[in-house]
């Protein structure tokens, strides 16, 4: 079963794993993932990030396809990783005690 569009088929072995709906889940997903795994998916996606944002910006936000969806959510996992990756360089924050993220709500999609 491919999740993403056939442009971003590379991507698919990502998706299953990150291609999560709320940032509760990406949160909890960057932090119970190694860095080496976090490392890769950051290096393989990285150079078609930007693309991939134009790619689903071709598409209304209240229409957009199921695989232009996963796509978003690998988008805003990326976004999560990167922060471990180019600031932290570890998936946990430091002196960040025990950090939980609750959303009272969350942007669609």
């Amino acid at each position: 079963m491919t999740r993403l569009p056939s442009a971003f088929a590379e991507f698919e072995p990502f998706a299953e794993k990150w291609c999560l709906a709320t940032e509760p889940e990406r949160w909890n997903m960057r932090l119970a993932t190694p860095m080496p795994e976090i490392r890769e998916f950051y290096d393989v996606f990285t150079p078609r990030f930007e693309e991939a944002i134009d790619y689903c910006d071709k598409f209304p936000l209240e229409d957009v396809p199921d695989d232009v969806l996963n796509l978003l959510h690998l988008i805003y996992s990326m976004i999560m990783v990167s922060m471990a990756v180019e600031v932290f360089g570890t998936q946990k924050p430091a002196d960040s005690a025990d950090a939980v993220m609750h959303r009272v709500s969350a942007p669609v999609p």
